[in-house]
């Protein structure tokens, strides 16, 4: 394999599995919240369909989770909006987007109080169904002062959504104007009735693929983004490894742009596609190696999100294939232990940071750290909204400006 011509100096050494790349690098190039690549205005088209679930959420926040047949008292209690498409939808309205959802919910107080606090966000829910019996989704969270994890017990609503409860003119109507369609890969049927007619107008497709579930490889067909959770690639794909497993998805799916898979404290991976490039004319690298190579470019002591990226080249993982792109690794925010509260909700406020950052045209150096940040913030309050920032938070300002 040909060394990378970002290093300058390099040594191989051997482990019982593979050959890593330790490397001493060249001025790593790092995007921060602090140096803007460029100014972003609001986008001027933000229009944002989600397709998913909406929920109430009862979390209860204990000093420690509790072991079976124990007894214990809350330390804090909160009833709020849940439900992945709801959460994004709201972190995307907050940061300017215009968003619009599709779901259902029943007539009931818990739909009532749904609905309303989405349009208190300024989520366009015209297109959200109600029916006149059953019950509306709920969740009970389990919040652990102690371990900063989360437990989630949910209770779909019934009766369940069917594309027949989205009419014709109601689905074009959605669509209209329409920047980019994002599914949460629940209400499987009616997301792909309205994943086919995103297609069919030429209107990109973001897919949250948290896990495995019932029509999500349909829809997946249709995707030109996805984002995912630590777990997915591999159990989805059974390659080896999770870069490995990058590089599979994007050959199985060839409308992909790019996959983001998401490391909780740890940031993200992204493999982003590179289609105008001459194969030919570039380096080939075994995408494990080159990973471990990027990492190495990390500066440990910055607290504040940042990306690094390796050059265009073909990325090979052994067994499965090549591709032509770019590996990107995002950073997380160090928050100080005192002002971790909650984590729940964390990758819905990144996946509503990064419809922002498609509708602004963002670049990927730009895109991971932007959501990082924005994920952080709602891991310093209780539920999946409290701490979601508005536009004009100071945190934000050097993208936003």
């Amino acid at each position: 394999m040909p060394l990378p011509a970002f290093v300058s100096s390099i040594t191989l050494v051997h482990s019982p599995s593979s050959f890593f790349l330790l490397s001493k690098l060249s001025r790593p190039r790092m995007s921060s919240p602090t140096s803007p690549s460029v100014s972003i205005p609001i986008p001027q088209n933000r229009v944002v369909l989600g397709v998913g679930t909406v929920s109430v959420d009862f979390l209860a926040a204990v000093t420690s989770y509790p072991n079976p047949d124990d007894k214990i008292r809350t330390t804090s209690l909160k009833v709020q909006g849940g439900g992945n498409v709801g959460n994004a939808l709201t972190s995307a309205a907050r940061l300017g987007l215009t968003a619009r959802i599709i779901s259902k919910v029943a007539n009931d107080s818990q739909g009532r109080s749904i609905l309303e606090e989405l349009e208190a966000d300024g989520v366009d829910t015209s297109f959200l169904v109600v029916s006149e019996g059953g019950i509306s989704p709920f969740t009970y969270v389990i919040v652990d002062n102690k371990t900063h994890t989360r437990t989630c017990i949910h209770t779909p609503g019934s009766p369940p959504m069917v594309p027949d409860d989205l009419s014709r003119s109601s689905l074009l109507s959605a669509l209209d104007g329409a920047r980019i369609v994002y599914f949460d890969a629940r209400l499987y049927e009616t997301a792909l009735v309205v994943a086919q007619e995103a297609a069919r107008q030429n209107i990109p497709v973001l897919v949250d693929a948290e896990r495995k579930r019932e029509g999500l490889d349909d829809l997946l067909t249709f995707a030109n983004y996805v984002v995912c959770s630590a777990k997915f690639p591999q159990e989805w794909t059974e390659a080896p490894s999770i870069p490995s497993a990058l590089v599979s998805m994007l050959l199985r799916l060839p409308k992909l742009r790019f996959v983001i898979v998401t490391l909780g404290e740890n940031g993200c991976i992204m493999l982003e596609r590179i289609t105008n490039e001459t194969p030919d004319q570039l380096e080939e690298f075994e995408v494990d190696s080159l990973l471990e190579v990027i990492k190495g470019r990390k500066d440990k002591n910055i607290n504040i999100p940042t990306s690094v990226s390796s050059p265009v080249a073909k990325l090979r993982a052994e067994g499965i294939g090549t591709v032509c792109g770019r590996l990107l690794l995002g950073t997380a925010e160090k928050i100080p232990e005192s002002e971790i509260v909650d984590t729940t909700g964390a990758g819905d406020a990144f996946i509503g940071a990064v419809l922002y950052a498609l509708c602004a045209n963002m670049p990927p150096e730009k895109l991971l750290p932007f959501s990082a940040q924005v994920a952080a913030g709602c891991c310093r309050a209780l539920g999946a909204r409290s701490g979601l920032p508005y536009r004009t938070d100071p945190c934000l300002a050097s993208f936003l400006q």
